[in-house]
């Protein structure tokens, strides 16, 4: 398929930004880094992205090409129609990043672990406050905002079902993953303030139509 762009933005490392994406539009996000994301029914906020609803309904833990969104209500949502991720899987086991989970993380001993990095480097805020501030003037609270779709977040599920960063990204120049709205949306994300290598280059996005 070929696309024409409506319109596009860079974006750094660990801010959030919110945007509509009407119902046959498409999103591209490209990037080295984790890019959290969430989705509304854009005529009735209450409807929502849910990371149980989509696993469940299509019977698998990782999604890619020809697999969909799914809000708490069974309805799809998006459909992700082109998926360049090949180094690893995209995540729906995760929540979102904070400063208060970093905290926590660290009063268990776990932070250095989880993240691959010292403690010297933990970022002052994430996802969960970047995706809150950006929801705040559409009336969704902090507590409403769902699990995101952890694009380019590769997580290891062992046999024992400990959870593990990998730390696997896309290679640059980036990779990209290409979303279609199924419903008219009201999406927010948040570039991750993961400062792996590729975490230091941020994201940019692209809203399309089709040509």
């Amino acid at each position: 398929m070929t696309y024409k762009t409506v319109w596009d933005k860079s974006l750094p490392r660990n801010v959030g930004f919110c945007f509509e994406l009407k119902e046959g539009q498409f999103v591209k996000l490209t990037s080295q880094t984790i890019i959290d994301l969430v989705c509304f029914n854009l005529h009735n906020l209450r409807e929502r992205f849910d990371q149980a609803r989509t696993k469940a309904n299509q019977r698998k833990v990782f999604i890619s090409t020809g697999d969909c969104l799914v809000s708490k209500l069974n309805n799809t949502m998006a459909t992700i129609v082109e998926d360049t991720f090949k180094e690893g899987h995209h995540d729906l086991q995760e929540g979102m990043c904070s400063r208060k989970r970093h905290e926590l993380a660290a009063a268990r001993g776990m932070w250095e672990k989880t993240y691959g990095r010292p403690l010297t480097e933990m970022p002052t805020h994430g996802c969960t406050e970047n995706l809150s501030g950006i929801l705040a003037p559409y009336g969704v609270a902090m507590e409403d905002i769902p699990s995101p779709f952890n694009i380019f977040q590769d997580m290891i599920i062992r046999p024992d079902g400990e959870l593990v960063h990998s730390h696997v990204r896309p290679q640059a120049p980036g990779g990209w993953l290409i979303l279609r709205a199924d419903m008219d949306l009201l999406v927010a994300i948040s570039v991750c303030p993961d400062s792996s290598i590729g975490g230091k280059t941020g994201a940019s996005l692209a809203v399309l139509e089709a040509a």
